[in-house]
């Protein structure tokens, strides 16, 4: 099983960080490579939710659809992705600290079978991925600091 996870601690309160993360429209300010995200099935931010990523540059649909399977307001929020060749569960875990949020970004990936092969490869792509957390900190400081 592969396994990637990155904390941060954001100067905003736990509420507004949820609220950002739980808009999947808002991956596209701060993952690289997604431009946009389109709901395709259920209610916005609400469990069973299903998203599509749009690719950056290519302005093609991603393979890589995700559903909302578990939301804890201002605490927690997990997804599962269920299209494409790679399917990892992840969650964002907040917790309050003081009038900040610490944030952890988690994803766990089992391969199937021949999977196995490319699990260097996915671990790495994991990495990448829950690192950009950083990039959330700086969107979301930036916010705090504009308003």
């Amino acid at each position: 099983m592969a396994f990637a996870e990155y904390e941060v601690v954001i100067q905003r309160d736990a509420m507004s960080v949820y609220n950002f993360l739980l808009d999947p429209r808002n991956l596209a300010s701060w993952r690289d490579g997604i431009s946009g995200v389109e709901l395709i099935s259920g209610a916005a931010g609400s469990m069973g939710a299903v998203y599509r990523p749009v690719f950056a540059g290519t302005g093609r649909p991603a393979v890589a659809d995700f559903e909302l399977t578990a939301t804890r307001p201002g605490a927690e929020i997990q997804f599962q992705v269920i299209a494409g060749p790679a399917r990892p569960h992840g969650g964002y875990y907040l917790s309050t600290e003081g009038g900040s949020t610490r944030v952890r970004f988690a994803l766990r990936y089992r391969p199937p079978g021949a999977g196995v092969l490319m699990y260097p490869r996915v671990r790495r792509a994991m990495k990448a991925q829950v690192a950009q957390l950083e990039r959330l900190k700086a969107v979301l400081e930036h916010q705090r600091a504009a308003a």
